[in-house]
């Protein structure tokens, strides 16, 4: 429930650019400037209510009817971006979630989209919503002390998931997706035509049952903050703190907060609609998104929640400002999620950090060779941290279990397809070279296929180097002599352990560089 701002024409020093978020119950569109020094100014916010997460969750598929509709609305923001002289489709972020992701006919709808508007959707994944939801949330999270110094809990009900991110000390420790949505809880109980009263019993108790597996992954006996975004939370926020400023945090008691939640569910969503001016789309969420977000404060104990006016929005226009490009800490955030989940697995951390440092430096060495750019230099560095995780099932074709352990896990800003990668790099850390039979390589595209290969024989080569599993290998140099990279070790004059390994390691890099390789020590 947005507010909408004032028609403003951006300035020439200005990059005119706008964000459509194609939601469960709405569409919205957020339409800012950003100033030579990446500084975002919004300018106009738009939402027109669309019954996509409707169709999905009840029908699993999203009817032709409310595909028109949806035309119609992005058509009218069409014309808004002419207005405002954004024409280039570099300038335009458009993204759907879980009512077109989880839609069968998702292509059709996004082919229908793009005939019609011009308009390319980008059915974004769970970990890319909790990557924007972070970049969303942190200018705020910085800004005050006490939720910079905190465990955090930052939460978002949608119409179709649930999103919890565990934010302790500035670094997000844990992320996931629960599929406990307010729309997708309404629909599944519609069935029931119950009372107000039983309603909201059905609800509390499929409410518990998702939640119940929270003190799983969180402990709950640690004090936490509790960052709620959403539109159902700011309404709340306004009900109850009147004259509240959305740049600055609310908080709200739980107590005040709880009977808010009551009232709400005892009223039908027509009631809500006349007494309190939201849209019927609003009205239909509030009262299950408000008990997701009270029984959540609940389980944590907490007496009070701190409401956010972050949005998706925010995050999506974050991350034009700084053309898409992850920052040292964004950075440190993923490495930091797949340390974690490497120790969830009893991996070797000493010999999994200095392989990924290795595998580093030859990566960096060999920029001219592989032509690869930095999310692959990244994804290179989490699949040498996890390459060996797969010993936690058998340590007989450890590499196979690493590549299941990797594609069955999340890592916070990772999306699918990245995982696929890192998986594959990491299931090709040994043994034989990639085939295109292989499961999952198979299928993927050329440039992916060399890319993990390329990823893959540099890894190869770094374990190899730290094959004693003692970390004795330190400084290396990396040159290129006509058809042999040359691998020089400063520290240490006997390299027999680690000639061996490498006579071993080295074919896979053979048939992918066309290089030979030699390990030489001591600048001999």
């Amino acid at each position: 429930m947005p507010d909408s701002g004032e028609f403003s024409v951006a300035t020439n020093a200005a990059r005119p650019v706008a964000v459509i978020d194609v939601g469960t119950s709405s569409i919205r569109m957020a339409v800012a400037e950003i100033d030579s020094s990446g500084e975002v100014r919004v300018l106009e916010t738009l939402a027109q209510g669309v019954s996509l997460g409707k169709d999905t969750f009840t029908k699993g598929e999203i009817e032709r009817s409310t595909i028109e509709d949806c035309v119609r609305v992005l058509r009218r923001y069409a014309q808004t971006l002419e207005e405002y002289r954004i024409t280039s489709a570099n300038d335009v972020r458009v993204v759907a979630t879980s009512a077109v992701r989880e839609a069968s006919n998702r292509l059709a709808f996004l082919d229908r989209i793009y005939v019609a508007t011009g308009f390319t959707v980008d059915a974004i994944d769970t970990t890319e919503v909790h990557r924007i939801t972070y970049r969303s949330i942190q200018p705020q999270l910085r800004s005050s002390k006490v939720l910079r110094e905190s465990r955090v809990i930052i939460t978002e009900v949608g119409g179709g998931s649930t999103e919890l991110l565990l934010v302790d000390n500035g670094e997000v420790a844990y992320s996931h997706s629960y599929r406990l949505g307010s729309l997708r809880l309404r629909e599944s109980l519609s069935e029931y035509r119950a009372s107000p009263d039983k309603m909201q019993e059905l609800m509390e108790s499929q409410i518990q049952r998702t939640i119940e597996q929270l003190p799983h992954h969180i402990d709950t006996h640690d004090r936490s903050e509790m960052v709620a975004l959403g539109g159902d939370m700011r309404f709340a926020a306004r009900e109850l703190l009147r004259g509240w400023d959305p740049d600055s945090l609310a908080r709200l008691t739980v107590a005040e907060f709880g009977e808010l939640a009551y009232r709400m569910l005892k009223l039908t969503p027509d009631e809500i609609v006349r007494k309190y001016r939201v849209s019927f789309q609003d009205a239909e969420t509030l009262g299950p998104a408000m008990l997701v977000y009270l029984d959540l404060a609940r389980l944590l104990d907490l007496d009070h929640i701190n409401v956010s006016n972050a949005n998706l929005r925010d995050g999506l226009l974050h991350e034009m400002a700084s053309n898409d490009v992850w920052t040292d800490d964004f950075r440190n955030q993923i490495v930091r999620s797949a340390l974690e989940l490497g120790r969830k697995y009893h991996f070797d951390e000493p010999h999994a950090k200095h392989v990924a440092v290795l595998s580093g430096a030859v990566f960096a060495a060999l920029a001219s060779e592989h032509q690869l750019d930095d999310r692959a230099a990244l994804i290179l560095h989490i699949a040498a941290l996890l390459h060996e995780i797969g010993s936690y099932v058998n340590q007989s074709s450890l590499h196979k279990h690493s590549l299941y352990l990797i594609l069955n896990s999340e890592l916070f800003g990772l999306t699918k397809e990245d995982m696929t990668l890192v998986a594959l790099v990491a299931r090709y850390h040994r043994r034989a070279s990639p085939k295109p039979t292989h499961l999952y390589y198979g299928t993927l595209e050329r440039t992916q296929r060399v890319a993990v290969s390329k990823m893959a024989a540099i890894l190869r080569l770094a374990d190899a180097l730290d094959t004693s599993r003692s970390q004795r290998v330190g400084d290396i140099s990396c040159e290129i002599e006509a058809d042999r990279l040359i691998i020089t070790v400063s520290n240490l004059s006997d390299l027999s352990v680690e000639q061996l390994a490498m006579q071993q390691a080295r074919t896979l890099f053979q048939e992918i560089f066309g290089l030979r390789v030699l390990l030489r020590a001591g600048g001999r």
